[in-house]
């Protein structure tokens, strides 16, 4: 369909009168823009007005890319500089013609370049600029950088191995490269990003909602120059390369300050490379919001009431047991108590708390803090980790001398931590005494909301779970896979928890140094429910999936 097309149509839907669009015209010839891409940048039409109009007057299909799924496969046809120097997304094959949304359907020199290209038949469908722009970012984000990159650097004997390492991490290519790996990280949630040299490529992961994501991968001679840019923005050595170093740095995303720990570590085959974000202004989640069932939850907020005693948070790392501190600490903090903690490191910052994080080279560790905390006139205190008797028995202390503590240990349940800190060397009875409650956690997937999909149950399940049979459940959840969620069925986490409070029978039993495996025989008579009981109850409640829960509770 030819321009004149365009006019005549809008002229006949009266969207515009015949002076705006000879105005139009004129303007697309002077600017060198298309007439579709003229009216967009002025505004004449919105994007919603113009997606109406080109299937109401020129029957062009409209597609919703926000829920619409593309195949890897696809995506592969077309070259990223051709998708963004065009503005289009390829949707679908069908025999030798391909599908492609783009935000001008009318034009021809995108047209033309995509069949000589693809030596397919194209047939293109109007979809909305902001659309168009999250799909490339989605599809094409890091692996377009990575052309501009490769062409701007050239080939290893080129000049890439003319240039010093230096020189080259300082190129705007290869600083716009490791930008686009934060930026994209951030828009997927990721926590982690790890760079890892393999043989004769780089690999770029991104951990999101706890499992690892290959994002990208590129030719091995660019992983010398991203490792330094790397290194120049965290403050590290370049010229070391056979010793692991740590260091930190910031960068802006969407106004908000995002800090990284960065972790170099020598390999075989380079230095990998691990960066940990966090968004110090992220939102602290409430109790409500972390995954406690209601009698759970109001059994937790009477124990955080108390004046004194020790409060343990297990789990392994990257259970999400900072989450669930901080959490705690916003719903009881107020101006007439004071709270100081100490971290490692400090990873959202509190309002109206006093927050320090561990400094090893300055001799600050989590006991001589905590000695100096007891000096503060505290009401609350949060210890980032318990990790020696030294720690342990300062801690303890504290909670026998009026303070409420709370703490983080290393353990698979809530049982195994008593037994943990008597193991350590703290004597049985100021466990016994000290101890308020105990909180084992894991972090499970939640389904995607956009894609989410009931299924009948599986009767060997039935057979397999008495707690489905006991309550009746007919049918469970899972995610089909959207483009919200990447195709992964899960978008975002919550936790599941073993809650154990000490009664005398309990008290008794770390008494007399009895094994966990009694202790938690123990809680369980008293009405505890283990950590796969209530992630088997989040599932029957369509949180998250069985392949989740049975994922994270293995040696349950």
């Amino acid at each position: 369909m030819k321009r004149r097309d365009i006019k005549e149509a809008l002229l006949q839907s009266k969207l515009m009168t015949e002076e705006k669009i000879a105005q139009l015209v004129k303007e697309s010839k002077e600017s060198g823009k298309s007439l579709v891409r003229v009216i967009l940048v002025r505004k004449y039409l919105n994007e919603k007005q113009l997606l109406e109009f080109f299937e109401s007057e020129l029957d062009i299909p409209r597609v919703d890319l926000s829920s619409y799924l593309i195949d890897p496969s696809v995506i592969e046809l077309v070259p990223a500089n051709i998708a963004k120097k065009y503005g289009l997304v390829p949707l679908f094959k069908t025999g030798k013609t391909l599908s492609v949304a783009m935000i001008d359907p009318f034009d021809i020199q995108a047209t033309d370049e995509l069949r000589a290209r693809t030596r397919m038949q194209v047939e293109v469908m109007a979809a909305t600029p902001s659309d168009i722009s999250a799909a490339l970012n989605q599809y094409y984000g890091i692996s377009g950088a990575l052309e501009e990159v490769i062409q701007a650097l050239g080939q290893p004997g080129k000049n890439a191995v003319k240039k010093e390492i230096l020189e080259v991490a300082e190129d705007a290519p290869v600083s716009k490269l490791v930008s686009l790996i934060m930026v994209q990280a951030m828009e997927e949630r990721a926590s982690d990003v790890h760079i890892d040299p393999h043989e004769d490529s780089v690999v770029v992961r991104y951990r999101v909602d706890g499992i690892m994501h290959e994002a990208s991968t590129s030719p091995l001679h660019l992983h010398a120059p991203m490792v330094a840019r790397i290194k120049i923005l965290s403050d590290l050595d370049i010229a070391e390369s056979r010793l692991p170093q740590d260091g930190r740095m910031e960068f802006n995303y969407e106004g908000r300050q995002i800090d990284v720990r960065v972790s170099t570590y020598p390999s075989v085959h380079g230095e990998a490379v691990v960066m940990r974000l966090l968004d110090k202004q992220a939102m602290i989640l409430s109790l409500q919001d972390l995954g406690f069932q209601d009698e759970n939850l109001k059994i937790f907020q009477e124990i955080i009431k108390r004046p004194y005693g020790i409060i343990l948070v297990t789990g392994p790392t990257g259970s999400g047991k900072t989450t669930t501190l901080y959490a705690t600490l916003n719903s009881i903090n107020s101006v007439d108590r004071n709270i100081i903690t100490i971290e490692d490191p400090v990873e959202y910052e509190l309002a109206g708390i006093r927050q320090a994080a561990v400094n090893v080279k300055a001799g600050l560790l989590f006991s001589t803090a905590l000695r100096s905390m007891l000096r503060q006139d505290p009401d609350i205190i949060l210890v980032g980790e318990i990790r020696d008797l030294e720690t342990a028995r300062i801690a303890i202390e504290a909670a026998l001398t009026g303070h409420l503590v709370f703490a983080t240990l290393h353990t698979n349940d809530a049982a195994g931590a008593l037994t943990r800190l008597v193991e350590m060397g703290v004597e049985p009875f100021l466990v016994s005494s000290a101890t308020a409650a105990v909180i084992a956690q894991r972090l499970v997937r939640t389904i995607c909301p956009n894609c989410k999909t009931a299924y009948p149950i599986d009767p060997a399940l039935l057979e397999q779970y008495e707690f489905f049979k006991k309550n009746n459940v007919k049918e469970l959840y899972k995610g089909k896979g959207c483009r919200q969620c990447h195709d992964r069925g899960y978008r975002g986490r919550l936790a599941i928890f073993e809650q154990l409070v000490l009664n005398n029978e309990i008290k008794d039993l770390v008494l007399e140094k009895t094994p966990s495996h009694v202790i938690k025989a123990a809680a369980l008579k008293a009405g505890m429910h283990t950590l796969r009981e209530d992630g088997l109850l989040k599932t029957m409640q369509g949180k998250t999936t069985l392949d989740e829960v049975l994922r994270v509770t293995q040696l349950d």
